[in-house]
């Protein structure tokens, strides 16, 4: 159909769809797919006007080992009991992508949005379009491994054991009032040495295709005919927790896990990220303590065609996903990754990108990836006069600035199969500098690439966490502190050994703004933040000639292709010499403010590594 619909062209779209028509009205036991048709004839129209060509093959088929269990003894059958759920007698266990998409049009849960390449389902996620971090909150369960390990405080927030017993009896109570449930199991980590097995169950479909998108999926029937979890994430997100105060937590929005009794709950929120970052949560605290220890990095990953590895550490909005999503090189994961003693190993199965002024010509790979078996969140559609179809417009941003799309890794053309790679080449920090001081590229020694990993300076962009409207300047340890359940030297020693041992290069790239800081100056483009990824990567960066920056005793390429010398040194893009000089005196400060819990005895004193003032 696909072959006949471009040699016929736009002329014979019309007859085809019509013959089609004909085609499934006659033969619905067959099973033919008309939404996929619809993509078919959509990809032939568009053969016309652009050069790119979505692939044939379909590896969404090769994914196919749903059941719908239904009857008195579905949750035993699948294992909930286990958890205290019985209540459901229809249970969909790991639906197909396809029958995702069927349901989540049955049941209402969003619209179908006519992305460019393919029918794509959107939904809205309320007033929650980003994580909650003040609402996640781990128990502290005294005397135990966790309680003696995790790094107590503003990010790991202790609850109790007993609210955790409640919460989780609130769960399994609504879980029973329902007739039916998603069960979905999958893995968290591509290397089977260290490979954690999760069980998710939701009230809806979308959330299911969200975590199917993004877990690594099982590939036959025999990996879950007894899957055994060893997490499991009860998401009654349509429920509140009423009794939050006498919690003394501090909403109704409740995000809590449970590391001992391998389970979590979570009521109020219905952002897909709180799944996904909940486990990522969960793997920054399992692997550091593995024997050998394995190194866990909030950072995307991609390889090149002589087996060179490259790791993008960086927080939301800093540039992770479109970066890493480059079409000269291999995919190897977008967000979340280990380092091993074979390598480099993605966590995910999937990508989450954000949508926000998102164009073909910008950032293609991510464009070219919506498409069927994606997934939008938070996205403007606007209705298109003509055919009435509701279009996608990633240029509005009156919901949020944070609309996002959760796709299969499969949908990234030439993505790294094995998801494993080995030892990284480069190590590359991105930063979005507020201030408008920082150099688009510099070259850190070991020394500076500690200090950098371990301040991890950045700025909370626009509508990543509730209540950030513009970017304010942030330092997150590890550039993922909101993740990280141990002390951040627990990461930065672990960074430290494995780039002695392995000889890896690192870098800081500024994806902020230069020429000012943000409201005076522009933020950088893609075009030139490429220019200095491909610098680093093609070996031009490692072999330029540097001088050093005044403000910050880094090094800064003189010249580097395809980048304004100007911006190279950020002091000569701005106007006011003597606001720069002021202004990086003060982001200066901020650093050295910052790094004051890192100094004592029982700290390696790394100060001498970062700016002076």
């Amino acid at each position: 159909l696909k072959t006949l619909a471009i040699k016929q062209g736009l002329k014979g779209l019309s007859t085809l769809t019509s013959n089609y028509n004909i085609y499934t009205n006659r033969n619905q036991q067959v099973g033919v797919n008309r939404h996929k048709i619809n993509t078919i004839i959509g990809s032939a129209k568009r053969t016309k006007s652009t050069a790119y060509d979505p692939p044939t093959h379909y590896p969404r088929d090769d994914y196919n080992i749903s059941s719908t269990v239904q009857g008195p003894d579905a949750c035993e059958k699948i294992g909930l009991t286990k958890l205290g759920i019985d209540g459901p007698t229809t249970l969909y266990h790991n639906l197909t992508f396809q029958e995702l998409f069927d349901h989540e049009v049955a049941n209402e849960e969003g619209q179908v949005a006519a992305a460019e390449y393919g029918d794509t389902f959107s939904v809205d996620t309320g007033k929650f379009t980003g994580r909650s971090p003040n609402d996640k909150w781990i128990v502290l369960n005294e005397g135990s491994e966790s309680a003696a390990n995790i790094d107590w405080g503003k990010v790991n927030q202790p609850t109790s054991p007993e609210v955790f017993d409640e919460l989780y009896e609130k769960a399994v109570k609504y879980f029973n009032t329902k007739e039916k449930a998603y069960v979905f199991d999958c893995y968290c980590g591509a290397n089977p040495k260290t490979q954690k097995k999760v069980r998710f169950v939701h009230e809806m479909a979308w959330q299911q295709h969200f975590v199917t998108n993004m877990f690594i999926r099982p590939e036959t029937e025999e990996e879950i005919e007894n899957f055994t979890p060893d997490f499991t994430v009860i998401n009654a997100c349509s429920q509140v927790d009423e009794d939050w105060e006498r919690h003394d937590l501090n909403s109704e929005v409740a995000v809590v896990f449970n590391v001992e009794k391998r389970c979590a709950v979570i009521f109020g929120t219905w952002y897909g990220g709180e799944n996904k970052k909940g486990i990522f949560s969960l793997m920054n605290y399992w692997l550091p303590m593995n024997d050998p220890p394995v190194l866990p990095m909030h950072c995307s990953a991609n390889v090149g065609d002589n087996g060179d590895t490259a790791l993008f550490f960086g927080l939301s909005g800093t540039g992770k996903t479109t970066l890493s999503a480059d079409a000269h090189r291999a995919l190897i994961g977008d967000d979340e990754h280990g380092w091993d003693e074979d390598g480099v190993f993605n966590f995910e199965g999937g990508c989450y990108a954000k949508t926000i002024n998102l164009t073909e010509a910008t950032e293609p790979d991510i464009y070219h990836a919506i498409r069927t078996d994606a997934l939008l969140e938070n996205v403007k559609l606007v209705t298109d006069e003509e055919n009435g179809n509701k279009v996608p417009d990633y240029s509005d941003t009156t919901k949020t600035e944070n609309g996002r799309v959760s796709y299969p890794i499969f949908h990234i053309d030439g993505y790294h199969e094995e998801q494993k790679a080995g030892h990284p080449n480069n190590i590359i920090f991105l930063t979005c500098d507020a201030f408008g001081v920082l150099p688009p590229v510099s070259k850190l020694t070991p020394g500076q690439a500690m200090y950098h990993f371990i301040s991890g300076y950045t700025a909370k962009v626009a509508g990543t966490e509730r209540g950030i409207t513009e970017p304010t300047p942030n330092f997150s340890a590890c550039f993922g502190a909101a993740f990280m359940t141990l002390h951040p030297t627990r990461y930065a020693h672990l960074l430290e050994e494995k780039i002695a041992k392995h000889g890896s290069n690192a870098w800081l790239v500024n994806t902020g703004w230069s020429g000012g800081a943000y409201g005076k100056g522009e933020r950088m483009s893609i075009k030139t933040t490429r220019a200095c990824i491909d610098a680093i990567l093609d070996g031009n960066a490692a072999t330029a000639e540097y001088e050093k920056d005044d403000a910050f005793g880094l090094d800064i390429p003189v010249s580097l292709p395809g980048v304004d010398t100007k911006m190279l040194k950020p002091r000569n893009s701005w106007v006011d010499k003597d606001a720069y000089d002021a202004t990086a005196k003060k982001l200066a400060g901020m650093f050295v403010k910052n790094f004051e819990k890192y100094q004592g005895d029982e700290f390696v004193d790394l100060t001498k590594f970062g700016p002076k003032v």
